[in-house]
Protein backbone atom coordinates (compact mmCIF):
# COMPACT_ATOMS: atom_id res chain seq x y z
CA UNK A 1 0.00 0.00 0.00
CA UNK A 2 1.35 3.75 -0.97
CA UNK A 3 1.78 5.92 1.56
CA UNK A 4 -0.29 9.02 2.46
CA UNK A 5 2.68 11.28 0.96
CA UNK A 6 2.38 9.45 -1.69
CA UNK A 7 -0.95 9.70 -2.69
CA UNK A 8 -0.84 13.19 -2.36
CA UNK A 9 1.90 13.23 -4.57
CA UNK A 10 -0.05 11.99 -7.23
CA UNK A 11 -3.14 13.67 -6.00
CA UNK A 12 -1.28 16.81 -7.22
CA UNK A 13 -0.98 15.52 -10.72
CA UNK A 14 -4.68 15.50 -10.78
CA UNK A 15 -4.41 11.73 -11.32
CA UNK A 16 -6.50 10.55 -8.10
CA UNK A 17 -8.66 12.85 -5.89
CA UNK A 18 -8.06 12.30 -2.25
CA UNK A 19 -10.71 13.02 0.24
CA UNK A 20 -10.48 13.35 4.51
CA UNK A 21 -13.08 12.17 6.51
CA UNK A 22 -13.96 12.53 10.36
CA UNK A 23 -17.23 13.64 11.98
CA UNK A 24 -17.64 16.01 14.83
CA UNK A 25 -20.74 17.33 16.99
CA UNK A 26 -21.13 20.96 18.05
CA UNK A 27 -23.98 21.80 21.08
CA UNK A 28 -25.39 24.08 22.39
CA UNK A 29 -22.67 23.37 25.50
CA UNK A 30 -20.40 25.58 23.20
CA UNK A 31 -17.15 25.57 22.41
CA UNK A 32 -14.81 27.20 25.01
CA UNK A 33 -11.30 25.33 24.92
CA UNK A 34 -9.62 28.19 26.51
CA UNK A 35 -10.21 31.90 27.72
CA UNK A 36 -9.14 34.67 29.56
CA UNK A 37 -10.12 38.04 31.07
CA UNK A 38 -9.23 40.85 33.04
CA UNK A 39 -9.09 40.61 37.21
CA UNK A 40 -12.65 41.48 37.71
CA UNK A 41 -13.97 41.49 34.27
CA UNK A 42 -17.21 39.34 33.74
CA UNK A 43 -17.13 37.17 30.67
CA UNK A 44 -20.06 34.19 29.72
CA UNK A 45 -20.94 32.05 27.37
CA UNK A 46 -24.36 30.95 27.14
CA UNK A 47 -24.41 27.75 26.84
CA UNK A 48 -27.33 24.52 27.28
CA UNK A 49 -27.65 21.63 26.99
CA UNK A 50 -30.07 20.97 24.04
CA UNK A 51 -29.20 20.64 20.61
CA UNK A 52 -26.53 18.51 19.36
CA UNK A 53 -25.37 18.98 15.35
CA UNK A 54 -23.56 15.28 14.37
CA UNK A 55 -21.76 15.88 11.04
CA UNK A 56 -19.82 13.24 8.66
CA UNK A 57 -17.44 15.49 6.09
CA UNK A 58 -15.25 14.74 3.67
CA UNK A 59 -12.58 17.44 2.25
CA UNK A 60 -9.99 18.07 -0.09
CA UNK A 61 -7.02 19.98 0.16
CA UNK A 62 -8.76 22.54 -2.81
CA UNK A 63 -11.69 22.77 -0.26
CA UNK A 64 -13.92 20.52 -2.05
CA UNK A 65 -16.59 19.57 0.64
CA UNK A 66 -19.35 17.11 1.22
CA UNK A 67 -21.47 16.56 4.10
CA UNK A 68 -24.05 15.43 6.33
CA UNK A 69 -25.56 16.67 9.04
CA UNK A 70 -28.24 14.80 12.23
CA UNK A 71 -29.28 15.16 15.39
CA UNK A 72 -28.77 11.68 15.76
CA UNK A 73 -25.81 9.71 16.77
CA UNK A 74 -23.64 9.06 13.85
CA UNK A 75 -23.46 5.50 13.44
CA UNK A 76 -22.01 2.67 11.14
CA UNK A 77 -25.20 2.65 9.20
CA UNK A 78 -24.99 6.57 8.86
CA UNK A 79 -20.94 6.05 7.84
CA UNK A 80 -22.45 3.60 5.44
CA UNK A 81 -25.20 5.26 3.76
CA UNK A 82 -22.86 8.69 3.13
CA UNK A 83 -19.99 6.45 1.84
CA UNK A 84 -22.06 5.04 -0.74
CA UNK A 85 -23.46 8.26 -1.73
CA UNK A 86 -20.34 9.76 -2.35
CA UNK A 87 -19.01 6.44 -4.47
CA UNK A 88 -21.66 7.81 -6.91
CA UNK A 89 -20.57 11.01 -7.07
CA UNK A 90 -16.75 10.58 -8.04
CA UNK A 91 -15.45 10.85 -11.57
CA UNK A 92 -11.81 10.04 -11.15
CA UNK A 93 -9.81 7.47 -8.64
CA UNK A 94 -10.36 8.72 -5.16
CA UNK A 95 -9.33 8.03 -1.69
CA UNK A 96 -10.88 8.24 0.97
CA UNK A 97 -8.87 8.75 4.08
CA UNK A 98 -10.41 8.10 7.19
CA UNK A 99 -9.06 7.40 11.06
CA UNK A 100 -9.80 3.73 13.08
CA UNK A 101 -12.65 4.59 14.77
CA UNK A 102 -14.96 1.61 15.23
CA UNK A 103 -17.91 3.20 13.18
CA UNK A 104 -15.23 3.35 10.47
CA UNK A 105 -14.12 -0.16 10.63
CA UNK A 106 -17.23 -1.87 11.38
CA UNK A 107 -18.34 -5.22 9.66
CA UNK A 108 -21.11 -4.04 7.31
CA UNK A 109 -18.38 -0.93 6.11
CA UNK A 110 -15.47 -3.26 5.67
CA UNK A 111 -17.43 -5.70 3.34
CA UNK A 112 -18.79 -2.71 1.39
CA UNK A 113 -15.50 -1.72 0.40
CA UNK A 114 -14.88 -4.15 -2.41
CA UNK A 115 -17.63 -2.67 -4.61
CA UNK A 116 -16.72 0.67 -3.73
CA UNK A 117 -13.36 -0.11 -4.89
CA UNK A 118 -15.32 -0.96 -8.67
CA UNK A 119 -16.66 2.53 -8.52
CA UNK A 120 -13.10 4.18 -8.30
CA UNK A 121 -13.19 4.41 -4.22
CA UNK A 122 -10.39 3.15 -1.82
CA UNK A 123 -10.64 3.71 1.42
CA UNK A 124 -7.21 4.70 3.26
CA UNK A 125 -7.46 3.87 6.77
CA UNK A 126 -5.00 5.91 9.22
CA UNK A 127 -2.54 4.81 11.51
CA UNK A 128 -3.85 4.27 14.68
CA UNK A 129 -3.87 7.39 17.16
CA UNK A 130 -2.69 9.47 14.04
CA UNK A 131 -5.56 12.59 13.90
CA UNK A 132 -2.43 14.85 12.56
CA UNK A 133 -2.97 13.27 9.45
CA UNK A 134 -6.30 14.17 8.64
CA UNK A 135 -6.77 17.85 7.53
CA UNK A 136 -10.70 16.85 8.19
CA UNK A 137 -9.65 17.58 11.75
CA UNK A 138 -8.25 21.23 10.88
CA UNK A 139 -11.80 21.86 9.25
CA UNK A 140 -13.43 20.85 12.06
CA UNK A 141 -10.95 23.31 14.63
CA UNK A 142 -11.84 26.22 11.71
CA UNK A 143 -15.85 25.60 12.27
CA UNK A 144 -15.66 25.76 15.81
CA UNK A 145 -12.80 28.31 16.48
CA UNK A 146 -13.22 30.86 13.97
CA UNK A 147 -16.48 30.35 11.76
CA UNK A 148 -19.01 29.73 14.82
CA UNK A 149 -19.24 32.95 16.83
CA UNK A 150 -20.41 32.68 21.24
CA UNK A 151 -23.99 34.80 19.71
CA UNK A 152 -24.79 31.57 17.28
CA UNK A 153 -24.85 29.56 20.72
CA UNK A 154 -27.76 31.24 22.04
CA UNK A 155 -30.74 29.06 20.98
CA UNK A 156 -31.23 25.74 19.53
CA UNK A 157 -32.49 27.69 16.14
CA UNK A 158 -29.33 30.42 15.79
CA UNK A 159 -27.05 27.70 16.42
CA UNK A 160 -28.94 24.90 13.55
CA UNK A 161 -28.78 28.28 11.23
CA UNK A 162 -25.40 29.37 11.40
CA UNK A 163 -23.81 25.65 11.58
CA UNK A 164 -25.84 24.88 8.15
CA UNK A 165 -24.70 28.36 7.00
CA UNK A 166 -21.09 27.74 7.49
CA UNK A 167 -21.10 24.17 6.30
CA UNK A 168 -22.76 25.12 3.04
CA UNK A 169 -20.38 27.94 2.79
CA UNK A 170 -17.04 25.77 3.22
CA UNK A 171 -15.41 25.82 -0.22
CA UNK A 172 -17.02 28.47 -1.10
CA UNK A 173 -16.80 31.63 0.80
CA UNK A 174 -14.47 30.04 3.92
CA UNK A 175 -11.62 28.24 2.68
CA UNK A 176 -8.94 26.49 4.62
CA UNK A 177 -5.14 27.37 3.48
CA UNK A 178 -4.15 23.64 4.20
CA UNK A 179 -0.50 24.83 3.06
CA UNK A 180 -0.07 27.09 6.20
CA UNK A 181 -0.55 24.47 8.18
CA UNK A 182 2.28 22.13 8.76
CA UNK A 183 2.58 19.22 6.19
CA UNK A 184 1.03 16.27 8.37
CA UNK A 185 1.23 13.65 5.73
CA UNK A 186 3.25 11.05 6.55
Amino acid sequence: MQSLNQLEKIAQNNIIDIYYGDETQINEEGYVPYGWQFPHEKVSTPVQKGVSINCLGFITRDNRFVYKTTQKKIDADFVLEQIENFSWTISKPTILVIDNAPVHRAKKIKERIPFWSERGLTIFYLPTYSPQLNIAEILWNQLKYYWLKPKDYETADTLLLNVSLALAAIGNTLKINFSEFKNRSN
